[in-house]
């Protein structure tokens, strides 16, 4: 990244589309040899329109632009809320004192008869379809129209993140482990000796998954001890610390979306189109906000530690990351490379190594602090291999070992998945550990950010489990520095990624396995129509790039746009 103390003249290190290269390209500057947003950008609307674009005329880059695709966004997010809330639904915690509305008021008896899946199917990935495309095609737009104000983002964020802070926690139960966990603060129960099992039969432990009722957590300090704070400022109610998690998540996203601006100059991106990359994303509003995950705490405070280093700051940035690693250890890579680019870049590895241990030691006491105020102690750090108990074929590592197990028993052999579970874990570690290296070492080719965000990527593909919101730590650091390539892989993650996991997705298909066939038949009818239903036309500017379009540039001016 290089942390120059002037970053209004800083060209940053070479971020290629094609990492292999040699020379790469600056990630302060477009690259204007190719056909994407950045010819586009460098260009402007001036270019685009004596390119004789047709359709292009002189709308001005303001509200009326964005009205649209923030509407049918919001219909999206609205159509998912409504599909979580329905009775029996999968997508959420269906147990009695869960949510304020959409869950049963008492126990429903064994005997009863299941609900219809197909309304709460289609609303909700009907849903999840629709605000994809949507999102991408403004993403596209923005891209293409430069200079739309960041404050016009801010408002389509308010309302497409509206119905995920009334609905009920979507697609993970996780906050309400959180909301124990944070019970057991108030109460001086240490929640790295102890699962919340600890705290007996009550409204904070029913809703725990069974899975963690005797886990220790393996977050920081620091979030623990604002999740303390929750519970006694809730009066000791659930929703209510729920309530306060999810808020804390959604200032996690805030925060974000205050350093984008300056990042966003940092390396030569629009602010607008960056904004709705990184914090209109789906993943950041669904995994993120809609299951109160505090990992967008963490990102939050990492994301100003780089800005604020990125500004010439390096101290500061450290100290916000060693907060965010407070939070979830994942942060800590911030602060490992601030330290190896404070000198700048170019700098021989051995002139690197006192910067980075300075780093190292800052970040260490500020933890250390954070652990003494806490009393928790460090036994968080014994504690990170929890989320591992999760066993997942969408995990690599996990699933090769269970493959191996299945294929092993099928000749006769009958070895336990634990023993191969480890080794390919084990093996798992070691490759990401390596590609991290070899990334810290050549971030001077590839560009530290992009270095840190491949990383973290290959710490998630790589790790014991593969959750969708740990794909945002590498979507969020990588959405800066992407070009056209990397950014089709992030668009891809970001729009896969919330249809990952879904709880309930095994008694889905049990029930659909025992569903009327007309109805299933209407169901895929009305998620086709979602599919195919134009949802791009909102402006002139949208309809001149919607026929012969290549990664939102027209073909029909794209040669003017190389040409110069």
């Amino acid at each position: 990244m290089g942390w120059s103390p002037n970053p209004a003249h800083e060209v940053d290190t070479t971020v290629p589309d094609n990492p292999n290269s040699s020379t790469g390209r600056s990630e302060a500057m477009p690259d204007v040899s190719r056909v994407d947003e950045d010819a586009a950008l460098i260009q402007g609307d001036e270019g685009l329109r004596s390119a004789g674009a047709p359709g292009v005329t002189d709308e001005p880059t303001d509200w009326r632009l964005l009205f649209r695709p923030a509407a049918l966004g919001l219909i999206a997010l609205v159509s998912i809320a409504v599909g979580v809330s329905l009775p029996n639904s999968p997508f959420k915690l269906d147990m009695p004192g869960t949510w304020f509305f959409g869950v049963p008021s008492v126990t429903p008896p064994a005997n009863a008869p299941p609900a219809d899946p197909f309304l709460g199917l289609v609303t909700v990935y009907g849903g999840l379809v629709l605000l994809g495309r949507v999102w991408y095609r403004l993403t596209v737009t923005l891209r293409t129209r430069p200079g739309v104000p960041v404050r016009y983002l801010w408002v389509v964020f308010a309302l497409w993140v509206l119905p995920m802070l009334v609905v009920a926690p979507i697609f993970s139960r996780d906050v309400y482990s959180y909301a124990a966990q944070g019970e057991m603060m108030s109460r001086h129960i240490n929640p790295y000796h102890y699962g919340p099992f600890t705290l007996g039969a009550g409204p904070y432990v029913n809703p725990v998954d069974p899975l963690w009722l005797n886990a220790p957590a393996p977050y920081g300090p620091l979030f623990l001890m604002l999740d303390g704070f929750f519970a006694s400022a809730s009066f000791h109610h659930v929703l209510g610390t729920v309530v306060l998690l999810r808020l804390a998540a959604l200032g996690g996203v805030v925060l974000m979306g205050l350093c984008v601006p300056r990042l966003a100059h940092a390396y030569g991106k629009d602010p607008a189109a960056l904004f709705a990359l990184v914090v209109c994303n789906p993943l950041t509003l669904l995994s993120l906000v809609g299951s109160a995950h505090n990992d967008a705490l963490m990102l939050g405070l990492l994301f100003a530690g780089i800005t604020v280093a990125k500004r010439g700051h390096p101290v500061w940035g450290i100290v916000l990351c060693a907060l965010a690693t407070s939070v979830k250890v994942p942060a800590a890579l911030g602060v490992v490379y601030i330290g190896w680019e404070w000198l700048g870049p170019n700098i021989p590895w051995r002139q690197r190594i006192r910067p980075l241990v300075t780093a190292g030691l800052l970040a260490t006491a500020v933890i250390g602090v954070v652990t003494v105020i806490s009393g928790l102690g460090w036994g968080w750090i014994a504690n990170l291999g929890t989320p591992g108990t999760v066993r997942s074929w969408i995990a690599p590592t996990t699933g090769v070992a269970m493959g191996i197990t299945g294929l092993l028993h099928l000749v006769g052999l009958q070895l336990g998945l634990h023993g191969i579970l480890s080794v390919t874990r084990a093996i798992g570690f070691v490759v990401a550990a390596g590609v991290g290296l070899y990334l810290l070492i050549n971030s001077d080719r590839f560009g530290g950010l992009w270095a840190m965000g491949l990383s973290l990527l290959a710490v998630v593909v790589l790790g014991p489990v593969v959750q969708p919101w740990y794909l945002t730590w590498g979507v969020v650091l990588l959405a800066p520095v992407a070009g056209r390539a990397m950014r089709k892989v992030l668009v891809g993650i970001s729009v896969a990624s919330p249809f990952i996991g879904l709880p309930g997705g095994r008694q889905l298909l049990v029930d659909l396995a025992h569903a009327n066939p007309l109805a299933e038949a209407a169901a895929l009818l009305a998620l086709l129509a979602v599919w195919l239903v134009p949802v791009d036309r909102w402006s002139a500017w949208g309809r001149a790039l919607t026929s012969h379009s290549y990664d939102g540039v027209s073909e029909e001016f794209s040669a003017h746009l190389v040409d110069g």
